[in-house]
């Protein structure tokens, strides 16, 4: 056990990542919000999210100044936008009940919003220098390989066990080091396909290796067929001008902005007469827009529609004409950006 983190530590030390824009501080600022971005989310899609996010928002009060909308639209690109809701929240609880400075205790910052064990524990080793065990994905990854853990890593089960297994393997020094060189190496060798074992700094203590098992740890999540969902998306056209919808907090793209969205074969003029007012001309649709989430995928047909005429008699909140360059600039997900950017080139 000791062994495994002296080894990683020495191997950090000479090997691993020093220069990323949130490594070398212990703002707990910097810190906290880059580790939010890297959830579920790569190294090298977050460095420039991150540069710019900070440019925006240099710290918690103007993070906390700013609007969701403000905030998602720098988030925007990245995904799982709840993080960033989250992140906007946790902003206004510090000012709130810490008087703007950042929590320094675990158990505190655990509370935020958005904030689990993990992501806790990093940002307490990295500003602090308590010593936490972290388990993201790729920690997981690097400890059911090292120790032969069979199941799925996010079964609660086994998610205790590499718990327990993580606190076990805790070094009595260097916590930043180490907790950076798991990070690494999960990150750069012990990667999910094309590992790097013969570089690996635990590799002759590496049970998967030993075994022939690294193709099959760590255990693959039980497959389910993902579901399929089909919508229309209504592109009004004013001009040059579109017409935007903010769509609930809660669900898919919560709080973004997007265009309305219409069920299959429902009849999309109506829809925009008596939902939105607009008289409007059916143009011909565009080509079909795939997404994929997590648990489902979705099919976007893109519907344009020429308007004619905005009824007075009906009025209806969270709509905004944009020119189409502001439309795109604002915070959308990706996909309804990806339309927007392929008007005029089908």
């Amino acid at each position: 056990m000791a062994d495994f983190a002296q080894q990683l530590i020495e191997w950090q030390q000479q090997h691993g990542r020093h220069s990323l824009p949130w490594q070398n501080t212990q703002d707990p600022y910097r810190i906290w919000v880059s580790e939010i971005m890297l959830q579920q989310t790569q190294v090298a899609t977050v460095v420039p999210y991150f540069q710019r996010f900070m440019t925006r928002f240099p710290d918690v009060a103007s993070l906390a100044q700013a609007d969701e909308d403000e905030v998602l639209r720098h988030w925007s690109g990245l995904g799982y936008y709840s993080r960033a809701r989250n992140l906007h929240a946790a902003a206004l609880a510090i000012m709130q009940q810490y008087h703007g400075e950042f929590p320094q205790t675990h158990e505190q910052i655990n509370t935020l919003p958005g904030i689990g064990r993990s992501t806790a524990s990093a940002i307490t080793v990295f500003a602090y220098g308590q010593s936490q065990p972290i388990l993201d994905g790729n920690v997981k990854r690097v400890l059911t390989r090292c120790f032969g853990i069979e199941g799925w890593p996010s079964q609660p089960a086994v998610e205790k066990r590499l718990w327990k297994l993580a606190e076990s393997l805790l070094p009595k020094a260097d916590i930043q080091c180490y907790t950076q060189g798991l990070m690494d190496l999960g990150a750069t060798l012990c990667t999910r396909s094309k590992p790097q074992c013969d570089n690996c700094p635990v590799r002759k203590n590496c049970v998967a290796r030993k075994e022939g098992r690294i193709p099959q740890l760590p255990t693959p999540k039980p497959r389910k067929a993902l579901p399929e969902c089909e919508i229309v998306m209504l592109l009004l056209i004013a001009d040059n001008e579109i017409l935007l919808e903010k769509r609930p907090a809660s669900g898919i793209w919560g709080g973004l902005w997007s265009l309305p969205e219409v069920a299959m074969g429902e009849n999309v003029q109506l829809v925009a007469r008596q939902r939105l007012g607009l008289e409007t001309k059916l143009l011909p649709a565009l080509p079909l827009v795939t997404h994929t989430f997590t648990h489902f995928r979705l099919h976007i047909t893109p519907q344009p529609l020429q308007l004619l005429k905005i009824l007075p008699e009906v009025r209806q909140n969270g709509l905004v004409w944009l020119d189409k360059e502001d439309a795109i600039g604002a915070a959308l997900p990706a996909p309804i950006r990806k339309i927007l950017l392929g008007m005029g080139t089908n």
